[in-house]
């Protein structure tokens, strides 16, 4: 079937052309695993969407997500922009949230989407598996060297380097201020090595944070880097934040109650991003968290194959 229609969206920012960019392949019913690849690699984004009926008729879309190479059971950008698209396609309401279920690999997933008229829409999802730690030893002295740092750099306070997942696992790494983060220059081979792995045998990616941020409404400055084939540095990463949320709670201790952490991303990159996330702590513990963030779409037309 030719002319399935797809659109380009820029998430986790309110601007175009900086956050995170997202293909959106829609009407993708009959498209088999292998077209959805071929596609993917043709965008060549860190992530396409492929929208496909819902299996269950109360819910809005099945949706599969795709980076160039491989299949994901999850990602924060693709919900985002997916759920902003969709919502669009119904038409906003300026009053109220439209409300959305995707079905995900990983499972049903509940959306929230809001404008206020003029500009792009906010999305904000449910975790649909809070983050967990995960064993590992961690060498701190080889993440600092995969990293370009000295050993002195690595961790803050009482944040150390950690293996978390929220459906993706990352290694969450504290460094020790904007000047580190900035400095990071990362070798994908190193860290490859020495890194633990996913249960497909690939390399959890790294997501280095600090407490210092550009912007001054912002918690935390984060980078990640995904460490190939092929090496390279994501502009805005949902799933890493989700991820992050467990190593929050674990070294902030929060009292009980929902918090709020506006997390910036993608600045060394010139893709300036932002992601909002919030945590409903109870008893010292995660009892559900959201990832939100807006959409601004860029581009759209139809794939002539």
């Amino acid at each position: 079937m030719s002319g399935r229609r797809y659109a380009i969206y820029d998430v986790f920012t309110d601007k175009a052309l900086a956050g995170n960019p997202l293909a959106i392949v829609f009407d993708c019913d009959g498209l088999d695993q292998a077209g959805m690849q071929a596609i993917a690699r043709e965008f060549n984004f860190s992530e396409t969407v492929f929208v496909e009926p819902a299996r269950n008729p109360a819910h809005n879309a099945a949706i599969r997500i795709f980076t160039p190479h491989y299949e994901m059971p999850f990602a924060g950008h693709p919900t985002v922009g997916t759920a902003v698209a969709l919502a669009n396609d119904i038409g906003l309401s300026h009053d109220t949230a439209t409300l959305l279920v995707l079905e995900e690999k990983i499972g049903d997933v509940r959306c929230a989407v809001t404008s206020d008229g003029a500009g792009p829409g906010f999305a904000e999802f449910d975790l649909p598996q809070l983050s967990e730690p995960l064993d590992a030893e961690l060498d701190e002295a080889a993440i600092a060297a995969a990293l370009g740092l000295g050993p002195h750099q690595i961790g803050f306070e009482n944040h150390r380097p950690s293996l978390w997942s929220a459906g993706v696992p990352f290694v969450a790494v504290p460094v020790a201020g904007l000047d580190v983060a900035a400095a990071i220059r990362f070798d994908g081979p190193a860290w490859a090595e020495m890194a633990p792995k996913r249960d497909n045998g690939a390399v959890a990616c790294a997501y280095l944070y600090c407490r210092d941020t550009i912007g001054h409404d912002n918690a935390f400055h984060a980078r990640m880097f995904v460490p190939g084939p092929p090496v390279y540095e994501d502009p805005a990463t949902g799933s890493a934040a989700a991820a992050f949320s467990g190593a929050i709670v674990a070294f902030d201790q929060p009292q009980d109650g929902v918090h709020t952490h506006w997390i910036e991303q993608g600045i060394e990159m010139g893709r300036a991003s932002r992601i909002r996330l919030e945590i409903d702590v109870a008893n010292g513990k995660t009892r559900s968290a959201r990832i939100g963030g807006h959409a601004v779409r860029v581009a759209e037309g139809t794939l002539a194959v």
